[in-house]
């Protein structure tokens, strides 16, 4: 199963397919939304982080809980195991291609955030729903967006079993064991008891729940990174030039590291990349869609700032950690080769206890979002009869993650990442137009986010074949 999965990997993650279709899409986003993440990256992060609300707005949560659920699915293992992942396959520079797919991927995550909002939907219960498994059937003409919007919920209910589930509590428990020696199953336990008591309450009780911790187990570990810089100061600069040299070049054979070439680098750059901010995989669209926000100009730049901090911030100081203790050839991989650089860089032998807690809380939090995305997808699928039985199942799930092999699940988890995001990425190429002229009429009135409309202007008429259709039509 496990070389199956490598050579469906291989393909869908070439250098003919995936990877030109994410880097593709984000640049010509950028280029047709003139860098709105560059621009409006100061007072997206206002809005965000300070306002955090639109009152009154119709939403289930406000622009902050949004903000902390997809950054709760997103900031996990791929933060901390995906990037010593990268590290061990392609090198140093693979974390350059990370920065790449993270810069312009905010402008995709921007896309599919607005696109989300603007076509939204409320479902039997009176809650918001929408992402790609909406807006893809509404705003592409014909049966060819209706087909596009099903394939991806389809993807997206496995991969939630992969990327959100299997992924995270795996590495949770390999590094409890290996940190305090706890047996993977009590770990497993432990984490399917309080993820189910939390999943029970909807996206109301994921929003609370995050958007109390996701801050501070975000500042935590940034601040453990920060230190490890801090005290090997004088190495940074080195690391920083063999991470760009290594981007283009590839990286010879040394210490406990194979080897690798410039496809290799980019490669497992992109595809590690992709697995922590998301950014044109679409998932993160479907917690925007439950944002209390007054326009989807609105929303789409609060979710963009969410691949800036899971990546230029939280991934960097995974990375540099990483490259400048050397830990990178140690011959060690996934979360332990992070905690080996961690134990490097700081004083005494505690170091790797901040990334196992850093683990933990990450992963926990991943499950909580991921659970909510497969959930939105399901009811699109099958109604909202299938929300129950999907959220036992996947609760489940998470103990069959923690004792399964890990190379097995991590391959499995690239593969359903891949094709959950072609649908996606073929959708926001089709509305770009539609978004770059919506986009440029609210901030021509609204440039810095400060005064948004009484309510929003964009429901309805302007999509790319007239009149939304309801996508079970």
């Amino acid at each position: 199963m496990e070389e199956f999965l490598d050579e469906v990997s291989s393909v869908v993650w070439g250098p003919f397919l995936l990877i030109p279709l994410l880097l593709g899409t984000g640049l010509y986003l950028t280029i047709r939304l003139g860098g709105v993440q560059f621009r409006k990256l100061a007072p997206a992060l206002k809005l965000a982080l300070i306002k955090r609300r639109d009152a009154d707005a119709d939403g289930d949560v406000s622009h902050y809980q949004a903000l902390t659920t997809a950054l709760a699915a997103t900031v996990g293992v791929g933060n901390i195991a995906g990037v010593a992942t990268a590290i061990y396959l392609g090198g140093p520079g693979a974390l350059f291609w990370m920065w790449v797919t993270a810069l312009v991927g905010m402008a995709s995550k921007y896309s599919e955030a607005f696109l989300a909002v603007r076509f939204r939907t409320k479902d039997a219960r009176g809650e918001m729903s929408g992402g790609p498994q909406y807006y893809l059937a509404k705003a592409i003409p014909n049966r060819f967006g209706l087909v596009l919007s099903i394939v991806f919920a389809v993807f997206a209910v496995v991969a939630s079993f992969g990327i959100g589930n299997m992924t995270q509590s795996n590495t949770v428990a390999a590094s409890v064991e290996g940190s305090f020696g706890i047996p993977s199953w009590v770990t497993g336990v432990v984490i399917t008891i309080a993820a189910g008591a939390v999943l029970l309450g909807g996206i109301k009780s994921i929003g609370k729940v995050t958007a109390a911790f996701v801050p501070i187990m975000i500042i935590v570990y940034v601040l453990g990174g920060m230190a490890v810089l801090l005290l090997n100061i004088n190495d940074v600069p080195a690391a920083l030039a063999l991470v760009v040299s290594d981007a283009f070049t590839g990286t010879a054979a040394t210490g406990g590291f194979l080897g690798s070439t410039f496809i290799i680098a980019l490669q497992y750059g992109v595809a590690r990349g992709i697995f922590s901010n998301e950014s044109g995989l679409g998932s993160a669209a479907i917690a925007a869609a439950a944002a209390q926000t007054r326009h989807p100009v609105r929303q789409g730049m609060v979710s963009m700032t969410q691949t800036f901090i899971d990546t230029i911030i939280v991934v960097s100081m995974t990375g540099l950690v990483i490259v400048m203790t050397g830990a990178w050839e140690s011959g060690i991989e996934g979360a332990e080769m992070t905690a080996e650089g961690f134990t490097r860089g700081l004083p005494g032998d505690w170091g790797h206890y901040v990334v196992t807690a850093g683990v933990v809380f990450f992963a926990f939090s991943t499950i909580l979002g991921w659970a909510y995305y497969g959930e939105r997808c399901m009811e699109r699928l099958v109604g909202i009869k299938g929300v129950m039985p999907y959220r036992v199942v996947f609760t489940v799930m998470i103990l069959v993650g923690a004792t399964t092999e890990l190379s097995l699940v991590w391959a499995f988890s690239d593969v359903m990442n891949g094709l959950m995001a072609l649908p996606n990425l073929i959708g926001l190429v089709l509305c770009a137009g539609l978004i770059a002229r919506e986009t440029r009429q609210y901030l021509e009135a609204d440039s810095d986010l400060l005064n948004p409309p009484a309510e929003s202007t964009l429901h309805g008429t302007d999509v790319l074949s007239g009149p939304p259709r309801d996508p079970v039509d």
